[in-house]
């Protein structure tokens, strides 16, 4: 029998049930249903006064609105994400494996932005001051203007944020904070919400910044109900593949900028250093290039990045051949697989097939479909592509090469980088820095791999 003011709360939806069930009705969750206290017992309502109410001001859509003014933190690739700076008033969330560099990465941030002037705050729940300290020692930033605390309840970190005016403000992590408005311990679902809910109300009333570090699943998901992300205004996500120094910040969502750019930093014993070119970085010095081996002209968001597609096509020693796949979405693979077989005549039943993303980054776009397929079809037909040419191109169940946006800006790019010809799909660009081989069907485009006067 439930107890007077206790509810079962979903930790995995949020969904708020009157008695404890094995299973979740909402989510379908097994064994997620905890056991929180509320302040009042349910089925009470809490006391009113009555308030003059005033009826609502219209407004049409041709009136002028003025551009919201952006902080500059001086980390460009962050910047950037954020959509050309952080919006005072806004509060944005960061998602990332443990380990991966977020509170590095917003201690820079916080450390470039009070360098230019801006009033900064580190609020951690996680390490104490001489830890953060010792951090910023490391990284340079010893000497920067930046406000310390460490602090895990959200009424003392609320006042204390009342009594100073602070442009900028750092919550690492909000499944550290916890209110003693509720009985559930931290990090529960109640908890995480209503902590996020004080301080985006803090965020728009003091119009004050207020970047929030949140955990992730298992999934990779930011854990905690959806509804916290539904309640911030951007949403970030901080990747990285381990055995690789290279980090993405991404972001998912974005009312102020974006949602496809990226920032793209490496990490390094001082801290994270911004990458200014990834192509350069992605495709690294190779020799000659191998059988296997396609460059990818691609964008992320308003940037081109050349990355390198490395395939391998290998004789199975089992009755299922295996298909593995870094980098890339496994479904797109078996797609482009299904049409060499059926559209190309290269078969690939009996082989193990390996597909790897140099580099650590993970490709989204469907122009990669060729770039993909000319190197699985370099692997199994043992004939390397030319060393300096790029390929880009969406393949379709039919077997044809349709045209991708952008094409101008990924020719430059492989201009800039060396690159002489591209193969791509058909009405290239006029006046292209590199010429284009069009191909109008995927057959074309295998049949071109192997000729000896293009391959010269």
């Amino acid at each position: 029998m439930a107890r007077d003011g206790a509810t079962y709360v979903c930790q995995s939806c949020g969904a708020v049930h009157s008695k404890w069930a094995g299973q979740c009705s909402a989510c379908g969750a097994w064994n997620s249903l905890v056991e929180e206290l509320t302040a009042r017992p349910p089925g009470t309502l809490a006391p009113t006064r009555a308030t003059k109410t005033r009826g609502l001001k219209f407004s049409g859509l041709e009136a002028e609105t003025l551009a919201p003014p952006r902080i500059e933190t001086g980390v460009s690739e962050f910047d950037r994400v954020c959509g050309s700076g952080v919006v005072p008033g806004s509060a944005i969330l960061i998602g990332g494996d443990p380990g991966v560099g977020k509170s590095t990465l917003l201690l820079q941030v916080c450390g470039e932005a009070a360098a230019r002037g801006a009033s900064c705050a580190y609020i951690s729940g996680e390490e104490a001051a001489e830890q953060i300290r010792a951090r910023a020692a490391r990284m340079g930033f010893s000497q920067a203007p930046v406000s310390l605390a460490a602090e895990t309840s959200i009424r003392d970190i609320v006042d204390g944020l009342k009594r100073e005016k602070f442009d900028l403000v750092v919550i690492d992590s909000i499944q550290t904070l916890w209110s003693d408005a509720h009985e559930a311990g931290p990090g529960s679902v109640t908890q995480v919400r209503s902590c996020v809910a004080e301080l985006v109300r803090l965020a728009k009333k003091q119009n004050v910044a207020v970047l929030l570090v949140g955990h992730v699943t298992k999934d990779g998901q930011i854990a905690g109900p959806r509804v916290v992300e539904h309640m911030v205004d951007a949403v970030l996500s901080f990747e990285g593949e381990r055995g690789y120094p290279f980090r993405i910040l991404r972001a998912a969502k974005n009312r102020f900028g974006a949602t496809d750019e990226i920032g793209v930093f490496e990490m390094v014993e001082a801290g994270l250093r911004e990458v200014k070119n990834p192509s350069a970085l992605f495709l690294g010095d190779s020799g000659q290039r191998a059988a296997g081996a396609a460059v990818f002209a691609g964008m992320e968001g308003s940037r081109p990045v050349l990355v390198e597609f490395q395939a391998l096509a290998a004789p199975s020693a089992y009755g299922t051949p295996r298909r593995a796949v870094v980098g890339w979405d496994s479904g797109r693979l078996a797609m482009v697989l299904a049409v060499l077989e059926a559209r190309c005549g290269i078969s690939f039943a009996q082989r193990d097939v390996y597909l790897n993303v140099a580099g650590g980054l993970r490709i989204n776009e469907p122009a990669a479909d060729l770039a993909a397929a000319a190197a699985l079809a370099s692997s199994a037909l043992d004939v390397a592509l030319p060393q300096d040419c790029v390929v880009f191109g969406e393949v379709s169940l039919s077997g044809e090469v349709r045209s991708v946006p952008r094409m101008e800006a990924r020719l430059k790019e492989a201009a800039k980088l060396g690159f002489r010809r591209a193969l791509g799909p058909l009405g290239a660009v006029e006046g292209a820095p590199i010429p284009v081989t069009g191909v109008g069907r995927l057959a074309d485009a295998i049949s071109r791999i192997g000729e000896e006067r293009w391959n010269s």
